[in-house]
């Protein structure tokens, strides 16, 4: 069959709303990664490889970018930043191929939810890892592993408090929530959501964000020759993990999702 172009895939892969989902699209899709993965899909859709397939890759790749980061130096920083740009690449590209093929389903949502789970958990205990020195000279700190491991939890947390909203509703045999519903009921709450929106902390603990700012932190470190930076990013992550659980969960249960 003849490559199809980038115009052609366009309406197909990239219908109206895809870009504009409040909590099912990405800052980086949105900015550029949508168009990037746009000039990708000509060499995919016409091949034997499945979307599934693709998620797939793309969970293995987030692992592989949280273990890069038991590289020590800027080395292992700058592959997990990259490994997860590419695995930002790979969720795009996995539901634009299932589109054009007329291949969506259960199984591919459900792979993709699961996958975020475990590449964004690798990346923060990796981080974590890397902050204990397991594999430098010295005695190793585990400390720094036990809280790259909670912001992981953290990480896990708000996500599956989000996708149990659903799975309450469901239940219940309620239709899937809409956007306007998360919006909390007091005026109070409603004023601190947005201005925790506006002020995006809560994003640190995203795969791409801590990607980022776990090789800002590296940089840091190079020019400071130890991992003092390192261990404040990870003390700061977790804590910005614990902090966003708790307040997530009572932005929920102030809000009309389970209503």
């Amino acid at each position: 069959m003849p490559r199809p172009s980038v115009a052609e895939l366009r309406p197909v892969v990239h219908p109206e709303g895809v870009k504009d989902r409040r909590s099912g699209e990405h800052w980086a899709g949105r900015l550029y990664m949508r168009e990037i993965s746009l000039h990708v899909d000509p060499y995919l859709v016409n091949t034997r490889i499945t979307p599934n397939q693709l998620t797939y890759l793309m969970i293995v790749v987030g692992i592989i970018g949280g273990a890069a980061l038991l590289i020590p130096g800027l080395t292992g920083a700058i592959l997990a930043a990259v490994l997860f740009q590419i695995y930002l690449l790979l969720d795009c590209v996995d539901g634009e191929v299932a589109r054009w093929r007329g291949q969506t389903s259960i199984t591919g949502v459900y792979l993709d939810r699961v996958g975020h789970y475990l590449c964004e958990a690798a990346l923060l205990i990796g981080f974590g890892v890397r902050g204990a020195d397991a594999f430098g000279d010295g005695r190793p700190e585990w400390l720094w592993a036990f809280l790259g491991t909670i912001a992981a939890l953290g990480a896990i947390l708000i996500k599956a408090e989000t996708d149990l909203v659903d799975v309450a509703r469901q239940r219940s045999g309620l239709p899937a929530v809409k956007d306007e519903a998360s919006v909390p009921r007091s005026s109070g709450l409603a004023l601190a959501r947005r201005a925790a929106a506006a002020l995006k902390f809560h994003r640190l603990v995203g795969g791409i964000e801590a990607s980022l700012f776990i090789l800002a932190m590296a940089v840091l470190d190079l020019v400071q020759g130890d991992l003092f930076f390192t261990r404040l990013g990870i003390a700061v992550l977790a804590g910005i993990a614990v902090v966003q659980t708790l307040l997530h969960l009572v932005s929920i249960l102030a809000s009309s999702r389970l209503k």
